[in-house]
């Protein structure tokens, strides 16, 4: 099946099965700003290679990208610095650890697993252009905007909430990291992370960011590949292995409630759901996802 001949029937069919499972997850609660969403909101956008496109829920609703910024300064990172540079800092194996683990840094001695747990998102933040953490932000935020024709933006009130209740978990990473001398600057290491978890879009937005992820253009398909493949293996935290092999795409989740998916050649879907299950990834989401992905394979 294409993703440009999904029947309307069966998109309406998998949101309300998305919203019914939504039932049985948990909405954040660690970041304020993150606990006032509704747990039963479920948006989802579908873009396609030949233009057309889906839409289906609360769509207009906008939401910090917070972890499904990290394959995107991955993207960033690749095409301004090269694959070399980038994986000398990290590296692409899967974790079965929770994405802010110390534990398995300390066990890696330092060196983050992948760039999609906390600790090499905190390193590669570190090395993205800039003289400060704003410029950072700003110059990730521009470039994703032109690349994909979306309209991100930094989310002022969330970045406040995200700083009152900074990840003590985070903190540990950051030092220890220091320690082993794969960050130059704390401060602005963290200060950058956070700024970009908290850009925020639609899940149009979304979407159309993950088309530039699914199809040839202007970045290196090399680059895309790669990117593609550590969503693939890492994008889940401990469940990647799973829906690698149940959904079989390239995915990112966030606890604010997004989910980027990828199928090669044809276009991407993004889903906002902010109920989480114990592992961070959304609910009603993964199991939009599912319900799509079973009609693609038939």
């Amino acid at each position: 099946m294409r993703l440009d001949r999904i029947d309307r029937i069966n998109l309406s069919d998998w949101v309300q099965l998305a919203k019914a499972r939504a039932n049985y997850g948990q909405v954040a609660d660690r970041i304020p700003g993150l606990a006032v969403a509704n747990r039963s909101w479920f948006a989802v956008h579908i873009c396609c290679k030949s233009g057309q496109y889906y839409s289906a829920g609360e769509t207009s609703s906008v939401f910090p990208l917070m972890s499904v910024i990290k394959p995107l300064s991955l993207l960033y990172l690749l095409e301004h610095l090269g694959v070399e540079q980038v994986f000398q800092w990290v590296g692409v194996e899967p974790s079965d650890a929770p994405f802010n683990s110390l534990e398995q840094l300390v066990a890696d001695n330092g060196r983050p697993r992948n760039p999609m747990i906390n600790s090499g998102a905190i390193t590669l933040a570190d090395k993205l252009p800039g003289k400060d953490a704003s410029d950072r932000t700003h110059s990730l935020r521009q470039w994703l905007n032109r690349l994909a024709g979306c309209q991100l933006k930094l989310d002022e009130a969330m970045l406040a909430s995200v700083r009152l209740s900074r990840s003590p978990a985070n903190i540990a990473i950051a030092n220890y990291l220091v320690e082993k001398k794969y960050l130059e600057n704390i401060d602005i290491a963290i200060d950058t992370y956070e700024q970009i978890c908290c850009l925020s879009g639609t899940v149009e937005d979304l979407a159309l960011i993950g088309k530039v992820l699914a199809l040839d253009g202007e970045i290196s398909s090399q680059h895309r590949q790669v990117v593609n493949a550590v969503m693939l293996r890492c994008g889940l935290y401990q469940a990647s292995a799973e829906y690698a092999v149940k959904i079989g795409l390239p995915m990112k989740s966030g606890i604010g409630g997004g989910l980027l998916a990828i199928v090669p050649d044809q276009g991407a879907i993004a889903a906002y759901s902010p109920a989480l299950d114990s592992i961070g990834n959304p609910v009603g989401a993964i199991a939009f996802m599912e319900a799509l992905a079973q009609n693609l394979k038939s």
